[in-house]
């Protein structure tokens, strides 16, 4: 479970990283899966920067594992409340292969464009394991920006919360400046759906690796527009904090 300090962190800056949640030998086993989805698709020589696979999480049972048999699971509905999460169908392998300088403009949220049902493609929180050590900066890090999930909300709540459409995941709201997630192979990245989020640069020796699973709340889905206007709709642990 995570504390009252990491529940506090976690409601202010809209993301949390918890360290070594992950045993090694789960990250071993994922990061041979990890190699033949790279054997089976070659990035290509010439690709710098951001790469990713989209593998359904039955197929790479590895991956999942990163998920479910260790206690981040447990910790993302520390955030909700236990028995509220839905184990996620699809994972997402994120790469970042250097040399790339490349510095973002400014951060975006997921979800456009739409779903085929014309519903935007939210979901309650994002789950990443770490794959490899970022422990410096300008290393493929994901950057952040610190508490744009709630003004993020309070825009929607402004404007309503077909502005997201309008938006097409940039909201024009002020921005402080970002952070650069760091960790070591093994952390836990637990960020909110509506947090400012974008791919850095990255100028160190090593592909950055990390996995990914976007995680949902039973009964989300049709619940998405007010989950836009209040921050913490899914969040039971966090229900009285400050929109």
């Amino acid at each position: 479970m995570l504390d009252q300090e990491e529940l506090r962190t976690f409601a202010e800056r809209g993301f949390l990283v918890v360290p070594q949640v992950v045993p090694h030998e789960l990250i071993a086993d994922a990061a041979t899966s990890i190699d033949r989805l790279i054997d089976a698709a070659p990035p290509g020589t010439e690709v710098r920067g951001p790469h990713f696979y989209w593998p359904r999480a039955r197929r790479v049972p590895a991956l999942l594992s990163l998920l479910t048999d260790s206690p981040a699971f447990a910790l993302a509905e520390s955030l909700t409340k236990p028995g509220t999460l839905v184990v996620p169908e699809q994972v997402q392998v994120a790469l970042n292969i250097p040399p790339y300088a490349h510095r973002p403009g400014g951060p975006h949220i997921d979800g456009f464009p739409p779903e085929r049902d014309g519903r935007p493609g939210t979901f309650t929180l994002l789950a990443g394991v770490l794959m490899s050590d970022q422990v410096e900066e300008d290393a493929g890090n994901l950057w952040a920006w610190p508490g744009t999930h709630l003004t993020h909300a309070k825009y929607f709540r402004q404007h309503g919360p077909h502005a997201f459409f309008e938006a097409r995941g940039y909201p024009p709201v002020a921005l402080p400046e970002p952070v650069q997630i760091r960790g070591r192979a093994g952390d836990l990245l637990l960020a909110h759906y509506l947090l400012g989020h974008n791919i850095g640069g990255n100028t160190a020796e090593q592909t950055r690796r990390a996995v990914y699973f976007r995680v949902k709340r039973t009964g989300h889905d049709r619940r998405w527009r007010e989950f836009l206007q209040n921050p913490w709709l899914d969040y039971d642990a966090l229900a009285t904090q400050p929109k």
